[in-house]
């Protein structure tokens, strides 16, 4: 179940009348993030899909400095495919707001919120939704506490990066100073949570409803990089493998954490669930994956959504009467 976008599900064509409204569409992908070559593939699959339903659309690999996109535009609304700093903390839709560019997904804020791990929890922590007990550390002197406060063992993440960039598993003092070190070159941020023990779950939200839920598992430590973008051995199973009152709480659970963050229109919840059967929510991603290994769509699918259908509607909601 590796590819997801050339599915079985009837081939959809957008209204024509949809398409008009649209206009010229540019595809924002690239950037300057660590995430550079995923979003390239993400923007791709986007771009081909976009023009597959019809739509007037065309790429924009975006380098260096963020404001010349804005400059002297030749397109009349943006879709967002960029994955990292610049393109989904909220800088990239700070300036298409200030410049009347409507843009799909998350707004500055949910970006920005969002994008920072260890603030993102804290507003889970002050909304009464679960998350695993955390720590932001600032300096390896700060090892010995962490390690006595939290019960080891505990995942290092840079509080800024995504697609598992940067994450360790810790069980030692020594593994903690040697985890921030590697993180804290990569951020000036860095968050110490609990590991929970037990199946990852990933829950994609489209306008305001939760897909169907994914279980993840894979030989990996953890659902990493690698296990994301290029290993074919990771195992996405849709049904998730729940019991249908328990993938019931874990999507309530999805829509909660997208809402507190303020997200709009698309996303995607990453959650864990330890032995006692306990949901707990890892973080909130406003621009995920679109690639061919991506999540979104896969659940897209499992919901009756064809991939050219999944990225029509995201745009839809750049519309002024998207949610009429």
């Amino acid at each position: 179940m590796s590819d997801t976008h050339h599915n079985d599900i009837a081939a959809y064509q957008a209204d024509p009348a949809l398409v008009r409204r649209f206009g010229r569409v540019a595809v924002f992908m690239g950037g300057d993030s660590a995430e550079r070559e995923v979003s390239l593939k993400s923007g791709k699959a986007v771009l081909s899909a976009l023009q597959s339903a019809g739509v007037d659309a065309f790429g924009v690999d975006v380098r260096g400095c963020l404001l010349k996109t804005v400059e002297d535009p030749d397109f009349d609304r943006v879709f967002i495919a960029l994955h990292g700093r610049g393109g989904e903390d909220g800088t990239i839709q700070a300036i298409l707001a200030q410049a009347g560019i409507p843009y799909t997904g998350s707004e500055m804020l949910a970006s920005a919120l969002a994008m920072d791990k260890l603030r993102t929890k804290y507003v889970f922590e002050g909304c009464g939704l679960p998350t695993p007990r955390f720590r932001a550390m600032a300096s390896v002197d700060e090892a010995k506490s962490i390690i006595r406060d939290l019960r080891a063992p505990l995942s290092v993440k840079p509080a800024h990066e995504g697609s598992s960039i940067g994450i360790r598993k810790v069980n030692t003092e020594a593994e903690l100073v040697e985890a921030y070190n590697e993180a804290a070159a990569m951020d000036d941020l860095v968050l110490v949570e609990e590991w929970i023990e037990g199946p990852e779950f990933t829950v994609s939200l489209l306008q305001d409803r939760a897909l169907p839920a994914i279980g993840l598992s894979t030989d990996h430590v953890f659902y990493d990089y690698d296990a994301k973008y290029l290993a074919d051995d990771t195992n996405y199973r849709i049904p998730c493998g729940l019991a249908p009152d328990d993938e019931v709480r874990l999507q309530q659970l999805a829509l909660d954490a997208f809402r507190v963050v303020g997200c709009r229109t698309w996303g995607r919840v990453d959650i864990m669930q330890d032995a006692d059967g306990q949901f707990w929510l890892l973080e909130v991603n406003t621009v995920p994956g679109m690639t061919d290994h991506s999540l979104v769509p896969m659940a897209a699918r499992a919901a009756g959504i064809s991939f050219e259908e999944l990225v029509v509607r995201i745009l839809r909601d750049t519309l002024e009467d998207a949610n009429d």
